[in-house]
């Protein structure tokens, strides 16, 4: 069986803290060859590295500014991202993005940190991770004018309309697929029908979005293989070949690997 790959996991947060080791065992032993952590802001960047320098074969770490995170200080927190990447590379700007989901007070300076950390990942060749909720257009229409630039990267946790995801996959970016395509209500397998696996990546975004039948429960990296196998089921092709295609598709966009 192809290794699967992870392309966004927040392994480092504290929901993991009491069986860390035990867990990154189990990833690596489910045939997980690589989890891509994404950051979220300053108050944990300490310890997604810490995870990346105790793994680092398996975990590998973004740098960049949740959308949810984009507060009063934003300014300061790019900063503090801005001086890590001077200091070392990362997989990825990310995960960056807008939310208009939770909290609408900071519309403006979301804004202004998306376009500022796609300046980033042009500038340092990288791909950019993104996260839309209640947002996914506008989010297309900011990186819509930066892709003749270079820019490329994911949509992470893709739950749009067909239409976005052919505007998305236009662009060249990919589409990050979760365990809310096990969803029964959601509407995301039937979605899944009608696009194309070169287009996707597969994620977990631990410790959220568990996948049925784990659903309430933590979700973790483990986990991606229900995922590889729900895609197989609604494209009626084999675990394998939805593996093959994907992983591949995450080592082109994260590590310039060509087919």
């Amino acid at each position: 069986m192809t290794p699967l790959i992870d392309t966004h996991t927040h392994l480092y947060l504290d929901e993991f803290q009491h069986d860390m080791e035990a867990m990154i065992q189990r990833v690596q032993q489910h045939g997980i060859s690589r989890c891509y952590l994404p950051a979220i802001n300053s108050k944990t960047h300490e310890a997604m590295l810490s995870l990346e320098a105790s793994h680092p074969e398996t975990c590998i770490a973004m740098m960049g500014l949740h959308p949810c995170y984009v507060k009063e200080n934003y300014l300061e927190e790019l900063n503090k991202v801005e001086q890590w990447l001077t200091k070392r590379k990362f997989a990825a700007i990310g995960e960056c993005g807008l939310d208009f989901y939770w909290d609408k007070t900071f519309v403006k300076e979301q804004y202004l940190a998306l376009e500022q950390q796609i300046e980033w990942a042009i500038a340092y060749q990288l791909p950019i991770v993104l996260h839309t909720r209640n947002a996914t257009q506008e989010t297309i229409d900011v990186i819509a004018k930066h892709v003749s630039r270079g820019l490329t990267g994911i949509f992470h946790c893709f739950g749009g309309s067909l239409e976005e995801a052919k505007q998305i996959t236009d662009m060249g970016f990919y589409l990050g697929i979760g365990g809310v395509v096990t969803y029964k209500n959601a509407g995301l397998d039937l979605l899944m029908k009608d696009i194309d696996l070169k287009h996707v990546v597969l994620e977990t975004d631990s410790p959220y979005l568990t996948p049925v039948p784990h659903r309430g429960k933590r979700n973790e990296s483990t986990y991606l293989a229900i995922v590889n196998e729900k895609l197989a089921a609604i494209k009626g092709i084999t675990a394998e070949e939805v593996a093959a295609i994907t992983t591949q598709n995450a080592l082109t966009i994260f590590e310039g690997l060509q087919p």
